[in-house]
């Protein structure tokens, strides 16, 4: 089981599809959200995703191919 850290931005139409939900699902992944927020620009999350390191990989590749930007996080997740 691994651990992964990321930040996903997006488009914030993307928020009515549950890709979240869908992305834990899917692949079988625990996606626990840290910091969140949208507005009329843009939506972000920031997520520690767990699982099998195979499955995160085929999520986040799945993430992108819907148009999230994936973006690691280096270090401690800061919760405010």
């Amino acid at each position: 089981m691994a651990t992964k850290r990321v930040r996903f931005t997006f488009e914030p139409q993307l928020i009515r599809e549950p890709f979240i939900y869908q992305l834990g699902h899917e692949f079988r992944i625990v996606t626990n959200i840290r910091m969140a927020d949208v507005d009329e620009q843009v939506g972000w999350v920031v997520l520690e995703l767990e699982g099998d390191p195979d499955e995160i990989e085929r999520g986040i590749r799945w993430a992108e191919a819907k148009g999230v930007r994936v973006d690691p996080i280096l270090g401690d997740v800061v919760e405010g």
